[in-house]
Parts: structure tokens; C-alpha cells; sequence
């Protein structure tokens, strides 16, 4: 078997997707996602000029060496373009795989460790009392653990707030918007909205919340410990985690559990992280990540160290990377959790799938592969925008981090 032809599809069915699809002269075909937010047509670029050239003639089953191939031959490596790109061509490679063998993709990585897959929601609110209907309206649907965020008193605009409660997306204008931040409003008021969930929720749910970057190490170690009498499942991207060192402060000083790792794109990126188990889960993305190649790698390093796995599922993955982590998710051994935002009936509708939510957890099926299709005659009615995610100042005016 050979790969004769690969495209990119490009379709905003609600959203901005990029979706590479790799075709063989014995009529089997593959599809990998390459969604990167805001950046996308940049992956299309380094997909159409620089990787699909690559790829005609060679064997589809040497999913390894045309990941080393990828990676070390371009000797610029790592960064989220380069390994976007890599990350939809492996995808589509195990998917191939899984079509040939007839079987599933957690059959070739190993089988399953476990029935169905734990996922979160996102419950969030303007307000206390706006979130607080949200964490009872995802209690109802049945999930197990839900991340909790909501509107900070004194802030026009908070991150994780969305309009439609159900399918938040960030990137949310032709041009990056603006919103105002203040840390010392956000620390005061967290520790008050856990403590009114628990009040009304009992310790029934596991809980998340996700600090977005914008912590320093000793804000973040603060928060952390006042957060620790609410008992959450973990504190997320709890402060810029280009420093891995940060990390080592926070742990001295609380036992709320901390997990990053959702902007990380190679092991390098973790490797301190996780071999002085400064975190309790990491949260490599397919996509992000070089795909389930690389990030089987990262996995297993994470499991000699107490790490456990907690995929990045935000709409901005497609149906396609949410199939291949479910896949990655029933058979890694070190499994934590995974998030899940819904995505829109049309983005369910371009991308046909056979998972399905049921009682707090995602189940897979067993089509051959990972069970992901793309309607290219649906998609193609859905053209792309131009969308950014936005920025965030200080009070004062300075750049922040988003």
C-alpha cells in the first residue's frame, strides 16, 4: 500500500476546522486533525507546501518513521504549527491502520483498560448564582466532574464565560478583542464561588476550575491553598508554564492537585514537570501534541511518576482529535480524565462519529479506526472566517496573558 494524494479541508461549521485527509492506491483513507486556533491557515501552509509533498509514494503503515521523518527531518523542530501538521498526518496514519486491521484504534495501542472515559463539562456563569444553575444543569445530564468557572465582580469580561452555555468558543471576532483583568479581584472571589458550590452541591462532583495562565508562582500557590478546604479534582494552567521551575514553589506550599500542559507540544515541554512530579496530571493534546505517536511517549513517562492523563477537549478540536484521544483514553493505563465540550449539530453533522455521552462518560465504538468521518460536500458549505481568540490588559493597560 502506498499514499497517493493527501488534502487539506478547510470548514467553519460554527468554527474555524482544518482537517488533513490522506488517501492509498488501495482505496483506503485516513483523516488527522490540524486545528489550531487562530493560527489555522498557517498549519494549511506548512501541510500543503512543506509536508503533503513528503507523503506520496510512502508506506502508510510506517507510522514511526514518517513521524521521525517529520519531526527530524525538518530540523526546526517542535513549536504548535510543526506539530499540529505532524499530529493530523499520524492521526490519519493510525487511522488507515485500524481500517486495514479491521479493528479499532485502542485495539492497536493495546486494548482497553477501562469500559468508557470519565469527561467534564463546563459549567459557567456571570455570576455566583449564574454558575451555580449551570453546575446543576450538568449535574442533571449526569456528569461525574465539572469545571466551574464564572464572571469576577468588578470585570467586564472573564475567561471561561461564555454567551451560549453549552458551546463556548473563545475565538469570538475578525480581530482580537480586549478584555480587562485584575488578579487581586479573580483571588478574592474564587475561593467565595467554591465555597458556595460545595454548600449547595455537597462533595458529590468533582470539581475543576482553570486559572488560565495568569497567576505568578506565589499567587498560585496562595490560591491554591485556599482552595484546598473545597477539595477540587485539580487547579489548571495555574500560572505560564514556559518556567517549569514555577511549578516547584506551588507545590511547597498546597495540596490542591495541579495540572497543565494543554499549550505544551513535545515531551520536552513536560519532562521536568512530570519527572519531579511537580504535576498530578498532564494535559498533551492529540493535536497539539504531535498525535497519539508522540503522545503515547509523554504518557508513559508521565506513569512512572504518578502523572496522570487529562486531555485538552475544547471546541477548538474537531470531532476528529475528540475520536482519536477517546481511543488514546480507553487504553492508556495512567487515564485521569477527559474534557468535553460539545461541539455544534452542524460541526456533529460535517464530522460523523460513533462516540457518544451517556451518564458522565464518553463511550467509543468499534468502526475500524478511529471512527471519525468527514462529509467534504457538508463541510464545504461552511467556508472560513477569520476568527482570533482575544487579548487581555491589565487595569492599568498593560499587556496580560490570556
Amino acid at each position: 500500500m502506498k499514499i497517493t494524494d493527501a488534502k487539506v479541508i478547510v470548514s467553519c461549521p460554527g468554527r474555524n476546522f482544518v482537517t488533513l485527509k490522506i488517501m492509498t492506491d488501495e482505496g483506503v483513507y485516513g483523516i488527522g486533525d490540524a486545528t489550531l486556533n487562530g493560527r489555522e491557515l498557517a498549519v494549511v501552509s506548512y501541510l500543503e507546501d512543506h509536508v503533503i509533498p513528503c507523503l506520496i509514494g510512502r508506506d502508510p503503515a510506517q507510522i514511526e518513521d514518517i513521524w521521525h521523518y517529520l519531526y527530524k527531518g525538518a530540523y526546526w523542530r517542535r513549536g504548535p504549527i510543526t506539530m499540529s501538521a505532524i499530529a493530523a498526518v499520524d492521526t490519519a496514519l493510525w487511522d488507515i491502520k485500524g481500517k486495514v486491521a479491521g479493528l479499532p484504534l485502542y485495539e492497536l495501542l493495546g486494548g482497553k483498560s477501562r469500559n468508557s472515559v470519565m469527561v467534564y463539562g463546563h459549567a459557567n456563569g456571570a455570576n455566583i448564582d449564574e454558575a451555580l444553575d449551570e453546575v446543576a444543569r450538568y449535574s442533571d445530564m449526569g456528569y461525574k466532574a465539572i469545571r466551574v468557572q464564572s464572571g469576577v465582580p468588578g470585570l467586564n469580561s472573564t475567561y471561561g464565560v461564555a454567551k451560549d452555555k453549552l458551546f463556548y468558543e473563545p475565538a469570538d471576532a475578525d480581530l482580537p478583542t480586549e478584555n480587562i483583568w485584575s488578579t487581586e479581584k479573580y483571588m478574592k472571589f474564587v475561593p467565595e464561588l467554591f465555597e458556595r458550590v460545595r454548600e449547595k452541591f455537597g462533595f458529590e462532583h468533582h470539581l475543576l476550575h482553570d486559572g488560565h495562565h495568569r497567576l505568578t508562582p506565589v499567587q498560585a500557590a496562595r490560591l491554591g491553598k485556599d482552595l484546598e478546604p473545597y477539595r477540587l479534582f485539580w487547579f489548571e494552567d495555574c500560572v505560564p508554564a514556559e518556567n517549569q521551575d514555577a511549578f516547584r514553589l506551588i507545590r511547597q506550599h498546597t495540596t490542591t492537585p495541579l495540572a497543565v500542559g494543554e499549550i505544551f507540544n513535545t515531551i520536552y515541554d513536560c519532562q521536568q514537570l512530570i519527572t519531579e512530579q511537580l504535576i498530578d496530571y498532564i494535559r498533551t493534546t492529540v493535536v497539539h501534541a504531535g498525535g497519539i505517536t508522540h503522545l503515547r511517549k509523554i504518557a508513559q513517562l508521565a506513569e512512572l511518576y504518578h502523572v496522570k492523563t487529562g486531555c485538552h477537549g475544547a471546541t477548538d478540536l474537531s470531532p476528529v482529535c475528540m475520536g482519536a484521544a477517546l481511543h488514546f483514553d480507553m487504553w492508556v493505563p495512567n487515564f485521569g480524565i477527559q474534557e468535553y465540550m460539545r461541539h455544534t449539530k452542524e460541526t456533529d453533522a460535517v464530522f460523523p462519529h460513533d462516540y457518544h455521552f451517556k451518564d458522565g462518560y464518553l463511550h467509543v465504538g468499534d468502526t475500524p479506526g478511529h471512527g471519525v468521518d468527514i462529509d467534504e460536500e457538508l463541510a464545504a458549505k461552511y467556508p472560513y472566517q477569520r476568527a482570533y481568540l482575544p487579548i487581555n490588559r491589565l487595569e492599568d493597560g498593560s499587556m496580560f496573558s490570556w
